[in-house]
């Protein structure tokens, strides 16, 4: 990682540059449509939403800039010992850098010590970036939702085994 990157722990003063990359990040993509994050309430709150038991959600800071972030969530009615990578977004001018793949392995790897045994997503066909690295990373297709995450507009689902 690049000396000037460091991933923190969220906190209430990033909640908003977190929603504006977030709902740009979906625009940008065409995919900002109703069952999807950016109509999604908790965006615009996530330090209080990843208060949640199970949970957390981490900050990717350039300087002192929000460059992005991405979470685990215990998402009701998965699987027991299964989490949801949830809100995963980097802005536009820190893609095509390795970062997704950083913020990824690393949420990953709190998930693990928070005793996971599964990590699910719920994703977009518009996210062609994101996809491909999701099945680098080992998580595979599946034929539908698991959970009630709320997202009736995410039409890929995958699971990978931590």
């Amino acid at each position: 990682m690049k000396k000037d990157f460091r991933i923190v722990t969220i906190k209430p003063e990033y909640n908003s540059a977190l929603a504006v990359i977030i709902r740009k990040s979906l625009e940008e993509h065409n995919a900002n449509k109703p069952g999807t994050v950016y109509f999604d309430p908790t965006t615009d709150n996530l330090s209080t939403l990843f208060s949640t038991k199970g949970s957390q959600y981490f900050v990717l800071l350039s300087g002192n800039k929000v460059a992005g972030g991405a979470g685990y969530f215990p998402t009701e009615g998965l699987p027991e010992g299964t989490c949801e990578l949830v809100k995963m977004y980097l802005s536009a001018d820190f893609r095509n850098q390795g970062l997704g793949k950083l913020m990824l392995n690393h949420t990953i790897q709190e998930a693990r010590a928070d005793g996971y045994k599964q990590m699910y997503i719920e994703t977009l066909p518009e996210l062609t970036t994101a996809i491909p690295l999701y099945e680098k990373t080992g998580f595979h297709f599946l034929d539908g939702p698991l959970g009630n995450s709320g997202h009736f507009g995410c039409t890929v689902w995958m699971l990978m085994p931590l």
